[in-house]
């Protein structure tokens, strides 16, 4: 049976949806950095490395996760996956001290690659061409707009509602989070979607550390896991940061939710209109004005005057939530990979990129401890986005 554009549409809202709970979770604790630290008695430093601790574990398991993904088909993978991540915010809704947040935050290393390599898998299995790119750009929106939900609504709505109890607000992202597993189960086996989301690759002949040592033969694959550790370094930091920076600046809680939102509102635009347009004749031309625009952001976060700040805001939004998907696209149109290795592929990006998510929150929080102020930590990223420019000039000549 072939596919049709309302099975695509229904395949593409189970993923955006799971991916909208993923990201409601992975920015849960940023604007309650305060209130979590006072009410357990923890200082910055601890609290970046509870903001780290899942990307340490999301770094060992992403392979595993992208084998398991292929063997048992995404219509079981996600839903383990959201499941996961639904109990990481249970668990951290129920933390009474710091090593009990580490654990419940290191749970969300399980899920979180189950279903950032399920979504590329599924995606690059039900669209082709450029529509491709629209729907790879569609459900990358969903977690930049949990990111905003989360941002907005903890202070100014939730945290009234639960009588100040931040708690209350992670326990109710772990209620979204389990229902969208179910919601993506229920919908991938309708007729005619089952089959394709339970479509195995376990009967290959050749051994996964194979597949592995070929994939990373290649340099541009190489020169691409690079990048991703540069570009999560950053996007994770400011992702987990912004709130508590913008505060040091001198903002209200409150009105530092709202501007946090800002480069996620901007990314969504973003997501929407330049991967579509990122087909490979123009591809290192975009990558190369996206880590032009997160340059130009480091540099700008750096000062509290509006006029300086919200351009900093935009372009840190447009570069954030786009660059990971140009990439991503580029990884899996490599020859020799494609959709058949896209789960492992993905696996691999995701997990090289997670080594800089889980050292960006925690380089913010020492250098922050160290000095008192967020500046070095920025003009580290400054040094960063600097290789990235350069690097695209060498992928291009490789792939």
């Amino acid at each position: 049976m072939a596919a049709t554009p309302a099975m695509r549409a229904l395949v593409l809202f189970g993923v955006w949806t799971i991916y909208f709970a993923f990201g409601l979770v992975a920015t849960s604790l940023a604007p309650l950095v305060k209130l979590i630290e006072q009410s357990l008695g923890m200082s910055h430093a601890e609290m970046g490395t509870v903001m780290g601790a899942w990307q340490l574990v999301y770094i060992a398991a992403a392979l595993p996760c992208g084998i398991l993904l292929d063997r048992l088909g995404s219509r079981w993978a996600l839903l383990l996956g959201a499941l996961c991540v639904a109990a990481s915010a249970f668990g951290r809704s129920h933390a009474d001290s710091f090593g009990g947040l580490l654990l419940a935050v290191m749970l969300f290393g399980i899920g979180g690659p189950i279903v950032s390599a399920g979504a590329p898998k599924v995606i690059a299995r039900w669209f082709q061409g450029s529509s491709r790119g629209l729907a790879m750009g569609i459900y990358i929106t969903g977690p930049a707009v949990g990111g905003v939900v989360s941002l907005t609504l903890s202070h100014s709505v939730l945290l009234p509602h639960f009588d100040n109890d931040w708690r209350g607000i992670l326990g109710l992202w772990g209620g979204f989070a389990a229902l969208s597993g179910v919601l993506w189960f229920a919908l991938a086996s309708l007729p005619g979607i089952r089959a394709i989301a339970d479509e195995r690759q376990a009967s290959t002949t050749t051994p996964h550390g194979q597949l592995l040592l070929g994939l990373l033969k290649q340099p541009a694959v190489r020169l691409v896991l690079g990048m991703a550790v540069g570009v999560f370094l950053i996007s994770h930091a400011l992702s987990n940061w912004l709130p508590e920076m913008l505060v040091h600046g001198g903002m209200p809680a409150v009105e530092a939710g709202y501007w946090s939102a800002i480069p996620t509102v901007i990314g969504i635009i973003g997501s929407l209109s330049i991967p579509r347009l990122a087909v490979p004749a123009r591809r290192f031309r975009i990558l190369g004005l996206l880590c032009a625009a997160m340059l130009m952001a480091s540099v700008l976060l750096q000062f509290s005057a509006p006029a300086l700040l919200l351009p900093g805001l935009i372009l840190q939004g447009i570069a954030r939530s786009t660059l990971t998907t140009v990439l991503v696209l580029t990884l899996v149109e490599l020859p020799d990979i494609g959709v058949r290795h896209a789960g492992m592929a993905s696996g691999l990006f995701f997990g090289a990129g997670e080594i800089g998510g889980m050292l960006g929150p925690l380089l913010l929080g020492v250098t922050y401890d160290v000095t008192h102020g967020f500046s070095l930590g920025l003009a580290c990223f400054t040094l960063i986005t600097l290789g990235l420019v350069a690097s695209v000039r060498r992928l291009r000549m490789l792939a």
